[in-house]
């Protein structure tokens, strides 16, 4: 919805397409997107093309309702595509407490509950979820993992 809200500085219609009626983000974010003059909503819908993107511009989308499964064409200029976010922590399910959502569990930023194991960045941060952010943390997870080496006597 964050994108969405600020596309509105430069368009004068934002149409979020989402492919189930249920959204993720946060209740306000979902209610100042749906206040928001310029945006309007298309639920159970998913994009099956773009159009003239070998013009090297677009000039619509082919949509399908995932409920009835009727194709149609909208017009458009832009398209921006957010894919969401889905921690790719998979890989430490049953070893590292997760989140109902997959995100790692840590306790003063980094630290899981196994000692010697931290997590950083995307993983473990479902509020930033940025580059910067994944840095800062990367970094302080490395300054963790140095003290617990020396600790350790390695």
């Amino acid at each position: 919805m964050e994108e969405a809200l600020f596309l509105t500085r430069f368009a004068t219609k934002v149409t979020v397409i989402h492919r189930s009626e249920n959204f993720r983000a946060s209740k306000i974010m979902l209610d100042r997107a749906r206040r928001h003059q310029k945006i309007a909503f298309l639920t159970n819908t998913v994009v099956e093309d773009v159009h003239d993107v070998g013009k090297k511009e677009v000039t619509g989308l082919r949509i399908r309702d995932v409920k009835t499964g009727e194709s149609r064409d909208f017009p458009t200029s832009a398209l921006f595509l957010g894919i969401g976010h889905i921690p790719n922590a998979k890989m430490f399910a049953g070893q590292l407490d997760t989140d109902p959502d997959g995100y790692l569990v840590t306790r003063d930023w980094v630290h899981t509950r196994v000692p010697g194991v931290y997590a950083a960045g995307d993983v473990q941060d479902r509020r930033y979820r940025q580059a910067v952010t994944a840095a800062g943390t990367g970094c302080m997870a490395a300054l963790e993992a140095e003290k617990f080496l020396e600790a350790e006597g390695l």
